[in-house]
Parts: C-alpha cells; sequence; structure tokens
C-alpha cells in the first residue's frame, strides 16, 4: 500500500484522492485520510530535502499549503454532509442512534456542550476514532444551529489537517527519511487519536457547589 500512495504522490491525482478520501471517512471512518496526508506531507519534505532544483514535468510532489487547504476544506464539507444527514435523517437514524449506547451517550453529550457554548468537543472528536461521524450527525439530530455548528467544525478541520500536515513535514524533515518520518507521524497521530477518544468518552465533571455565605 505504501509503495502505491508513494507513487501517488508524485501526481496531481494526489488532491484528489486526498480530498474524496477526507470527505468520505465520515462515513466510512475506516478509510485512511489521515495517512494520506502524512504521507503526501511527508513526500513534500523529502522532495524538498533533495535539492533546491524543482522536478521537472507537470507532475509535481504535493505543494504543502495547497494540501493544506485541500485537507481542511474537505474535513468541513464532510462534518457539513453528515451534519445534513443528522438534520434529515427521521426515525431510520433515531432507531440507528437508539440502537447503539456509544451514540446515545455521545448525542446527550453534545448537545449539552454545545448548549453551554462547549464546542471545543468538536475540535477533540476530530481526532478520535469515529468521533467526526458522531459529532457531525450528532450535531444535525440535536437540531443544533449551523451557526453553531460550523465555526466549531472549520476549526476542527484546521487544527486536524494542521497537525497532519505538520508530522508528515516536519517528522520526515527532522528525521532525514521519508519512510521513517511518515511511520513515525502516523503513530503520533494514532497517539493523539487515543488521547482525544479518552477525553471524549470521559463523563464532564460535577459542577462545584457554591458555599452559602
Amino acid at each position: 500500500m505504501f509503495e502505491t500512495l508513494g507513487s501517488l504522490t508524485a501526481s496531481p491525482w494526489i488532491y484528489a484522492l486526498v480530498a474524496l478520501s477526507v470527505v468520505l471517512d465520515v462515513f466510512l471512518p475506516v478509510l485512511p485520510s489521515g495517512v494520506l496526508v502524512i504521507t503526501a506531507a511527508a513526500a513534500a519534505a523529502a522532495a524538498g530535502a533533495a535539492g533546491p532544483v524543482p522536478v521537472p514535468g507537470p507532475e509535481q510532489v504535493p505543494d504543502i499549503l495547497l494540501l493544506l487547504v485541500i485537507a481542511t476544506t474537505a474535513s468541513v464539507l464532510g462534518d457539513m454532509a453528515a451534519y445534513r444527514l443528522g438534520r434529515r435523517g427521521g426515525a431510520r437514524l433515531d432507531r440507528a442512534i437508539a440502537r447503539s449506547r456509544r451514540l446515545t451517550r455521545a448525542q446527550e453529550r453534545l448537545g449539552a456542550a454545545l448548549a453551554r457554548g462547549g464546542g471545543a468537543l468538536v475540535v477533540i472528536a476530530r481526532f478520535a476514532p469515529a468521533g467526526r461521524s458522531v459529532v457531525s450527525l450528532g450535531a444535525g439530530k440535536t437540531q443544533r444551529k449551523v451557526a453553531e455548528f460550523l465555526p466549531w467544525s472549520v476549526l476542527a478541520g484546521m487544527a486536524w489537517a494542521g497537525y497532519s500536515v505538520a508530522l508528515g513535514y516536519f517528522g520526515t524533515q527532522w528525521l532525514g527519511t521519508q519512510w521513517l518520518g511518515t511511520a513515525v507521524s502516523i503513530v503520533a497521530l494514532f497517539a493523539a487519536g487515543a488521547l482525544a477518544a479518552f477525553l471524549v468518552r470521559r463523563p464532564p465533571s460535577a459542577p462545584t457547589a457554591t458555599p452559602a455565605a
């Protein structure tokens, strides 16, 4: 798989592949969108370290800024697609959520968090496995306003894309080898996902009682 990805990073098709993967992994969390972004960023770093002379021809390694913009935009578009699905899902989606204790708890917590202005949960969940799906569908299902959800979705997309691109790019520059930089960056991405999953699952702290005067 990594050999195939390596050949794709030298083609403009990597942008389309990254965009499609990031949009769709809100519905199919098994898609390796983070791995794709890291691999493309690592390829850009490796090509930059090879020398100042650009590679001739129409096929260039990914531009790091363009990769960041595409990953962020695709993340927001995927979130909004799931959000719209959640708003219009009807009874079928209600039954699917009711059958899952995890989805039910996540939906209840999300509604309470957004009601308190705690949209940071949207950002944290973006890093957790399937957290993006639960949050986006839940925001739509609980009828949160677009103005309440969209800014946090943009911030989450920027944070996730920036972290993934930075891992692949600077990890490869620091370690000096593309395959090692990619491998270490993927481990770091999964570690962030595990931490985010822990934070999302952690029950909110009980409010502190105010002592009587």
